[in-house]
């Protein structure tokens, strides 16, 4: 990767996502509209809960009945019992039980909180409703990517962000839960560092690291910034999903 000026600028305007939306076609028009244009090489970084929306991924908690191992967790968590059901359904494995919380292990490997089902910024309706996952988030970002390089003639990156907890450090930071054109995890093992010392573990999360830097902008609550232009990154490693940032189980230390 060679150093340069690397510059964020949030797509501003975009509407509130529903069920059905062309995410890429919504995101090209305003990016067209602002004058930003899409370059080679650029990353678009989209929010998980826009891409969830427009796929479609709400569950009716009215629709919920939640099983004996649910009730049991949400009196442990004081959470509701439906939601817990739902949390349940998306996981293979509960790793860890608190407060309000329940850390799984998703159905497609990710260790996170409460299997990633969420209820805020959605629309609730009149009984209450969650919001699951994309099911296969590299396949959506690789979708993106492929209209919007064909919109603008260019071959950028796509990112869908999402926020993830951390062992022993407290907050949230945004990771890549799916990833298109970009490296999204580059192996440096065996390269040397400014001592002449190989390297023997080094492996970077660049598709994270990018989703982080777009969350500065993209913020946690009210902001309404689902998405975030990144500028200026070279990214010379070959290309690779978000999937290749997953540590299999086998050398998971901290479960």
């Amino acid at each position: 990767m060679t150093p340069a000026s690397v510059s964020l600028h949030p797509i501003c305007g975009l509407p509130l996502f529903k069920p059905g939306d062309d995410v890429a076609a919504i995101i090209g028009s305003a990016l067209q509209s602002s004058g930003l244009g899409l370059q080679d090489r650029d990353v678009l970084v989209i929010a998980q809960k826009i891409v969830s929306k427009a796929e479609g991924r709400y569950v009716e908690l009215s629709e919920i009945e939640p099983s004996e191992r649910a009730r049991e967790l949400a009196q442990r968590t004081g959470k509701d019992p439906r939601h817990v059901e739902v949390v349940l359904s998306e996981s293979e494995e509960v790793v860890k039980v608190g407060p309000h919380v329940i850390v799984t292990a998703h159905r497609l490997g990710f260790i996170m909180a409460n299997s990633g089902v969420d209820e805020s910024n959605i629309e609730h309706g009149t009984g209450g409703r969650l919001l699951l996952l994309p099911k296969d988030p590299d396949g959506s970002a690789a979708a993106v990517k492929q209209a919007l390089d064909a919109r603008f003639g260019v071959s950028c990156g796509v990112v869908i962000n999402d926020s993830f907890g951390r062992p022993w450090r407290n907050g949230v930071v945004g990771v890549a839960l799916g990833a298109a054109g970009v490296p999204a995890l580059v192996d440096r093992i065996g390269e040397e560092d400014l001592f002449g010392r190989k390297l023997k573990v080094t492996e970077i999360a660049t598709a994270d690291e990018i989703a982080s830097a777009a969350s500065l902008l993209m913020g946690q609550a009210g902001e309404g910034i689902p998405a975030v232009l990144v500028r200026g990154l070279r990214l010379d490693a070959p290309a690779a999903p978000a999937s290749a940032l997953i540590r299999d189980k086998s050398r998971d230390m901290f479960r």
